[in-house]
């Protein structure tokens, strides 16, 4: 069976980081400073589609400087203390390691940005496979699930997906792939109900349980 996790709100608690990352490069731009709530709904989109959503009446000039901009205030801010990991991650990782599973990301980060994460946590080669926003269709698009199922040659019906946002959840349901949700993420249990996870787990650490 593969496992595959979102990154940024299910394994790693790093939404705050992401909304003040936000804040400061529409500071840097000189347009309008949105409030925490937007910008948390958008997590776990691709970094274009995430700001088309926040800043519809803005031209392209603007928001592809909003894309720059966010990267950089994203380093800037992430050099000061690297995001923890949630509790019960490494648990759940080493149990389903030990169990033979293969474990895979499926996340809205870019692949700089997520090599860069991997290598601080020293998690280069943990991963079986992991697929970025920015080298194929962003969540909830289901072609990330598809990539990860042909590169590890395995059926859609022997994979599930564990993010904390609609957009990973809807991105499993449009892959038919079942789902398991997170309720300490970007998004409320009642937003991840919509979609029908087979459950909802307040701590990771609880996911290994789940697939006995």
């Amino acid at each position: 069976m593969l496992v595959v996790f979102d990154w940024d709100g299910t394994l790693i608690n790093s939404t705050a980081k992401i909304v003040s990352a936000m804040q400061l490069a529409a500071k840097k731009q000189a347009i309008e400073i949105l409030a925490d709530y937007p910008i948390q709904q958008i997590i776990g989109l691709g970094l274009p589609e995430a700001i088309k959503v926040l800043y519809p009446s803005y031209p392209d000039t603007v928001r592809l400087g909003m894309e720059q901009a966010y990267k950089d205030a994203f380093i800037e801010i992430d050099s000061e203390e690297s995001c923890a990991l949630f509790e019960g991650v490494e648990s759940c990782l080493a149990e389903l390691e030990s169990r033979q599973f293969q474990i895979a990301v499926a996340t809205g980060k870019s692949r700089r940005g997520l090599d860069r994460m991997l290598k601080v946590y020293g998690w280069e080669n943990r991963f079986h496979a992991t697929r970025c926003a920015d080298e194929t269709a962003s969540k909830p698009h289901p072609k990330m699930l598809h990539e990860l199922s042909v590169e590890l040659n395995v059926s859609t019906d022997e994979m599930l997906m564990v993010g904390d946002t609609t957009f990973d959840l809807e991105m499993a349901k449009n892959a038919n792939v079942k789902s398991v949700g997170v309720s300490y993420g970007a998004h409320s249990v009642n937003q991840l109900e919509v979609f029908s996870p087979i459950a909802i787990v307040d701590c990771l650490k609880k996911l290994p349980g789940l697939l006995a």
